[in-house]
């Protein structure tokens, strides 16, 4: 039986199926970036919106960005190594949010409600763990240690937080240098 023991089988159940869904939207949209799947871009087509949204360098920001999501996303979706995964999948929505923060709060109007949302249920996880249907379940907890969780939740903002300033500094070099646009999303 899980450490939770307090819970209920239906209560059980709907966090195995939250859990599997979030991980699943994860997964979906991280494979738009790496493979192009799902009408994404791929790896070209995200660098070149990375870059373009300050990220450098971009490549590698795209990369980071795919397995942030999709590597995440399985992970949790097994609940596999929750407390990183959800750790990842929270810093890497996190970061997203802060892009799409600009647009306000609602995501019909381009707002962060949409990453934002997805980053406090991959937080939650992270907390939380995995529940009894899951293979840290599975595992005795070997991946799922409370010490573990603690740390992966304090690396979110601090993580995050990092991103953030790199790309607003990217994107203030873009701005003082006029021909910075020109550069290619290999950068």
């Amino acid at each position: 039986m899980s450490r939770e023991t307090s819970s209920s089988p239906a209560a059980t159940a709907a966090q195995a199926i939250f859990r599997v869904a979030l991980g699943s939207v994860l997964m979906a949209h991280g494979s738009q970036k790496l493979f192009g799947w799902f009408g994404g871009g791929g790896l070209e087509g995200t660098s070149k919106g990375m870059h373009a949204m300050g990220f450098r360098p971009a490549k590698s920001s795209a990369v980071l960005a795919g397995v942030g999501e999709a590597g995440a996303g399985c992970a949790l979706a097994l609940g596999l190594a929750t407390p990183a995964a959800g750790a990842a999948a929270a810093t890497t929505m996190a970061v997203a949010a802060s892009v799409h923060a600009p647009g306000g709060f609602f995501a019909t109007e381009g707002g962060l409600e949409y990453p934002a949302v997805l980053a406090v249920a991959a937080a939650a996880f992270t907390l939380g763990g995995p529940g009894a249907f899951s293979l840290d379940e599975l595992s005795g907890h070997i991946l799922d240690r409370p010490w573990m969780r603690a740390f992966a939740l304090a690396t979110i903002p601090a993580v995050a937080a990092v991103q953030i300033y790199r790309r607003h500094q990217a994107l203030a070099a873009d701005t003082a240098t006029p021909d910075a646009g020109a550069a290619t999303s290999e950068n």
